[in-house]
């Protein structure tokens, strides 16, 4: 841009642009489409300082169950000593040994850059780096990446559930929204499985179509509005522009799976514990229903997020617990507070081989529903007591992997954890080379 010789000084440029309104919306015939959140949007200082593949026909299914418990494990009690597939079971470990070889462990691994102590679990499936700065933002997490490839196949693109929580999710869209998680498995199997009226379905048919050309009906908005925002603001609407179109196409897709009947089952519903304090029953519960999902092929991504920070004092029969679960997870190494925490997390080790045995005693053609589901369970913290964020407990089970092993690195100078997530992303047949801060797949995981 030239300006006149006397505005050629050293003073500082002013604009006179007035900032977006944060309450822009595009709008036409009945639809409000809102805005992401751009750099126009803020003052001018304020800007100046700041390999199969899955959808062939008749492709068999491959799935991703992935869990987080959001207050870890006790590490010198999960750990297992030796390396490879001679190692020795730890103590927890132990109550896995009847699944030894449909499960890997991993140790020395972690999300490079993801600390912040408790944030850090929003992160589990996303890797997005520094969850506790005030600038942070969330990326997509991996069972949406893959709902994203492979969603249209199911009814349900993915399944977003938590225990104990409604607004802790471990899943993100691309635009970095959280996905709320549903804690009512009742509900969920109503979703899933009980049919609705011919009118109640209609009138669902009715909603996919009003969503399906949203951006048709804002469209010439939409480029006067690109016209006049920064490169950076126009590359970030062509981001969620496509978002909302690859939206409309899952729309569409769903519209083709209202009219089809759901899948008959012969389970009952499952009754949700109305307390919080049931809270391994709540796991229990979530557990089955996820096999039930995927054993109907209702969908292939479910995220799980065990959340244990806001659990009260546990109810567990013939076991007294007389703390809260957090403040068992800050034990400052006493006894007794340990002792009381061992007893959870073995629980947890107890219904994790229970989900593995369910698993696998299921048949799929040739294979069992084990054989197609890869299990991701883990943590966020290494060490709750010290809201440490390295050295991650991680189980991987089934999938279709070559099992039987631990995978050891290095516990100071970890490895990064996203490894594992773009050979998931390979294992169930989406070709990609990265995902958020990878540097290749899983040093020393076989696909079988």
């Amino acid at each position: 841009m030239n300006f006149p010789a006397a505005a050629r000084t050293s003073a500082p440029y002013v604009s006179t642009r007035r900032p977006l309104s944060r309450r822009r919306f595009l709008q036409g015939a009945g639809i409000a489409l809102s805005l992401p959140f751009l750099d126009s949007m803020l003052p001018t200082f304020a800007r100046a300082q700041g390999s199969s593949n899955p959808l062939a026909p008749g492709a068999k299914p491959r799935r991703m169950f992935g869990i987080c418990n959001n207050l870890g494990l006790l590490s010198d009690q999960f750990f297992p000593t030796g390396t490879g597939r001679d190692y020795t079971l730890s103590p927890y470990l132990q109550h896995l040994r009847g699944q030894r070889g449909d499960f890997s462990v991993f140790s020395g691994v972690s999300h490079p850059n993801v600390d912040g102590g408790h944030p850090a679990d929003i992160c589990f499936l996303t890797a997005a780096p520094h969850p506790g700065s005030s600038s942070f933002r969330n990326t997509i997490s991996l069972d949406q990446h893959i709902a994203e490839r492979i969603g249209i196949l199911t009814r349900f693109p993915s399944l977003t559930l938590g225990v104990n929580t409604r607004t802790r999710s471990l899943s993100w869209t691309g635009t970095g929204v959280a996905i709320p998680p549903e804690d009512k498995a009742a509900e969920v199997f109503k979703q899933l499985f009980l049919q609705g009226t011919p009118a109640q379905i209609e009138a669902q048919v009715r909603k996919l179509d009003t969503g399906r050309s949203i951006l048709d009906t804002v469209a010439g908005q939409a480029k006067d509005l690109e016209r006049n925002v920064t490169a950076r603001d126009r590359d970030r609407l062509d981001q969620y522009f496509t978002s909302v179109r690859d939206l409309e196409h899952r729309l569409q897709a769903s519209k083709g799976w209202e009219r089809k009947p759901k899948p008959t089952v012969k389970a009952r519903m499952p009754v949700d514990p109305a307390s919080p304090a049931a809270y391994m029953e709540k796991v229990k519960v979530m557990y089955d229903l996820a096999r039930l999902s995927f054993e109907t092929d209702s969908t292939r991504a479910i995220t799980l997020m065990l959340d244990s920070v806001s659990t009260p004092v546990l109810e567990i029969p013939d076991v007294t617990i007389t703390d809260g679960y957090h403040n068992l997870s800050h034990h400052g190494k006493s006894e007794t507070k340990r002792s009381q925490l061992k007893v959870i997390d073995e629980l947890h080790m107890k219904l994790l081989a229970k989900l593995i045995d369910d698993f696998k005693s299921i048949r799929e053609g040739e294979d069992t529903l084990l054989d197609r589901t890869m299990v991701l369970y883990g943590s966020n913290f290494g060490d709750a007591n010290q809201h440490v964020c390295t050295n991650m407990p991680t189980i991987l089970a089934g999938g279709g992997f070559k099992h039987g092993q631990h995978l050891a690195f290095d516990t100071m100078r970890n490895y990064p954890l996203p490894n594992l997530f773009v050979s998931m992303l390979q294992r169930i047949g989406i070709e990609e080379s990265s995902f958020a801060s990878s540097t290749g797949t899983m040093r020393g995981l076989e696909m079988a």
